[in-house]
């Protein structure tokens, strides 16, 4: 579990960026990166959430409001990272809409497929444009959060699959684009059982849920968190433009109706 209590101590020179980080797996992240001593800029949209999380994470992590499909958001909170701490040694890519009750096809509207495009792809593309810079200064690393519906789908999921399978295209081609002072990876989460402590206590996944993975349980914040972490750190200093799925075992799995 992460240890919420760690964001006093002094941090490690190193500045990182997560977006999407008021809620799930982006707070998950955030929070494993302050317990290794860095220094953390949330980003989200839900201005009051993620100030309130960044608080609760201690003196090392600030949060900024930003919409990573609005460029002039990306540059503006880019330059108050600058500003503020006048370096930049990582990038986590993670904001992303993923809304369970997506319309068919057939009743797809346009601005909808736009809008998740813009949100889970174009947004990686402007971060990555706009850091850069600074993550080369420093010899950085990317991390884009994909997820295993860039390889499987279940009905009425084409905005999101195609948004993640292109954010795969887009890291191997910035690995090569922005090599060798800059590393880029993906991590492709499974199912992931992102909800507040209160909504897992009030209503815990079934033995069914967690029997089905072939790991034997649904995956928490922290199975990608401690990836993500890794895939920052020095350790993976020869990995770049890679997937790293983490997922339980399931698109391994071959499943047939009984």
């Amino acid at each position: 579990m992460i240890d919420w209590s760690s964001g006093s101590k002094q941090h490690n020179g190193r500045v990182a960026v997560v977006t999407g980080a008021a809620r799930g797996i982006g707070l998950g992240i955030a929070a494993w990166l302050v317990s290794e001593r860095w220094q953390v800029v949330l980003t989200d949209v839900d201005q009051a959430r993620g100030r309130k999380v960044a608080q609760a994470l201690g003196e090392n992590a600030l949060f900024i409001r930003m919409d990573v499909a609005d460029e002039a958001q990306v540059l503006a909170a880019v330059a108050q990272v600058l500003g503020q701490f006048g370096r930049l040694d990582a990038l986590v890519c993670n904001a992303a809409i993923a809304d369970p009750h997506n319309p068919t096809l057939e009743s797809l509207e346009l601005q909808h497929w736009n809008r998740v495009l813009a949100v889970n792809l174009t947004g990686p593309m402007l971060l990555a444009k706009h850091c850069a810079p600074y993550l080369r200064a420093h010899n950085g690393a990317i991390v884009n959060i994909a997820s295993t519906r860039a390889h499987q789908s279940e009905q009425d999921c084409e905005a999101y699959a195609a948004s993640k399978g292109g954010l795969l295209a887009l890291t191997h081609a910035l690995a090569v684009s922005l090599g060798p002072e800059i590393r880029v990876n993906a991590v492709s989460p499974g199912w992931v059982d992102a909800r507040d402590l209160a909504a897992r206590r009030a209503e815990p996944l079934s033995e069914a849920d967690h029997a089905q993975h072939p790991a034997g349980r649904v995956g928490t914040v922290e199975d990608v968190a401690s990836m993500v972490a890794w895939l920052l750190s020095r350790q993976a200093g020869f990995v770049t433009g890679q997937e790293f799925v983490v997922d339980g075992g399931m698109t391994r799995k071959m499943v047939y109706a009984e």
